[in-house]
């Protein structure tokens, strides 16, 4: 794998929401649209609390917060919430609002903090964690290949569409769009009706022709 510039570097922040939805990633990294909701401020709070606690200690573990992490192998950036360093190799924790997902993103966020620490400390990194701030909980997670293969490939699909510099097209998913806070500048249900409209013109046009 060729080495990359910092001006292609990827977020780390774009590998969760290309999981969560990539017309959600582009509508944010791309078209540089944000907008909060409950479950966006929370989250935020959730992050700023974790990251703006002073570093700690406990026995055997040296805990610091809001950690500038980048890889130059895999070309990506961001900032660690939590990293205990234990015995010297690094732990990350990621805090989450809510509770553990259906879905890898999480997962494929934390993995990619993992590859970060790794360049940087030149270890291994077994695993790492989540918390989440419904159950409280941490929720550990092993880097294994299949989970590090994931990653790196959420990375090179969210580069693609990067360069490319096309909106992926919308899907309307309750579950999904419902609790999104660009629900109003995606407006996934109008496009999904507009491309159903011209799917049927295209089957009525290639079956009975263009009148004359």
């Amino acid at each position: 794998m060729k080495m990359t510039s910092a001006s292609d570097d990827i977020p780390l922040s774009a590998l969760q929401h290309w999981l969560y939805c990539p017309r959600q990633y582009a509508l944010i990294h791309i078209e540089r649209i944000w907008a909060e909701n409950t479950f966006t401020a929370e989250g935020r709070l959730l992050h700023e609390r974790a990251d703006l606690g002073r570093p700690e200690s406990r026995p055997g573990i040296r805990m610091l917060r809001g950690v500038e992490i980048r890889s130059d192998r895999f070309g990506l950036h961001g900032v660690a919430d939590v990293v205990e360093l234990r015995g010297g190799r690094p732990y990350p924790v990621e805090y989450k609002r809510g509770k553990p997902k259906t879905h890898r993103a999480d997962e494929v966020q934390l993995c990619a903090q993992a590859l970060c620490l790794e360049e940087i400390f030149a270890c291994n990194i077994p695993e790492g964690a989540l918390f989440y701030g419904q159950t409280r909980r941490r929720s550990l997670v092993p880097f294994d290949a299949e989970l590090r293969a994931l990653t790196l490939s959420v990375a090179d699909a969210v580069r693609a569409c990067r360069d490319a510099g096309t909106l992926p097209t919308p899907g309307y998913k309750a579950e999904r769009c419902d609790r999104c806070s660009l629900l109003q500048d995606c407006l996934p249900q109008i496009a999904a009706r507009s491309q159903t409209v011209a799917r049927w013109l295209e089957r009525a046009i290639a079956t009975q022709g263009v009148p004359e």
